[in-house]
């Protein structure tokens, strides 16, 4: 079996017409699942989308008080944790940040619960989501091998992106 890797820097920002495209792709999943993707909650989605690299729940805030006034903690929370549930976007423990599921809209059937790694810069903060499935494989077989029954996987690396680690490297070889 092919293995399947995809990788997206969350530095760059969808264009206008991509960033709709996966609004509507959004919806379509919500009433696919028997649910709406309220104004609101499209609001906080396309922030997340739009956002150069994972973003709190406190800066999402921010930013949507500018379109609403009396938007408050908790109708950020719920708007997430929906996002979250209908498995649009992914919690970033390490950071406590949200991000765009890259595979949201693309035809796959996955809830939040979908296996996912994330590869945190710990320079410059991109992150890439990335769906291994090797990486799955072996987990999961650990967790077997223990009696173990995981429901959820996350995996968080940190390290360098490749653009980091390419600035970084002249750096090393002068040093040595």
């Amino acid at each position: 079996m092919a293995e399947r890797m995809q990788a997206e820097q969350t530095t760059a920002r969808p264009p206008e017409a991509a960033l709709e495209l996966a609004l509507d792709r959004a919806a379509a999943t919500c009433l696919r699942h028997g649910a709406q993707l309220t104004e609101l909650r499209r609001q906080v989605l396309r922030l997340v989308l739009q956002s150069a690299q994972p973003i709190g729940a406190y800066a999402l805030l921010d930013q949507l008080r500018g379109a609403r006034r009396g938007a408050a903690p908790p109708t950020v929370y719920r708007a997430l944790d929906f996002l979250l549930a209908q498995g649009l976007i992914h919690k970033v423990e390490r950071l406590n940040a949200f991000i765009g599921c890259d595979e949201t809209g693309h035809g796959h059937a996955h809830g939040s619960d979908h296996p996912h790694q994330f590869l945190i810069c710990g320079q410059c903060g991109s992150t890439a989501e990335i769906c291994d499935s090797a990486t799955i494989a072996a987990i999961a077989a650990a967790a077997g091998r223990s009696g173990f029954v995981p429901h959820r996987t996350t995996i968080e690396v940190e390290g360098l992106c490749a653009r980091c680690a390419e600035a970084a490297a002249p750096a090393r070889a002068e040093a040595s």
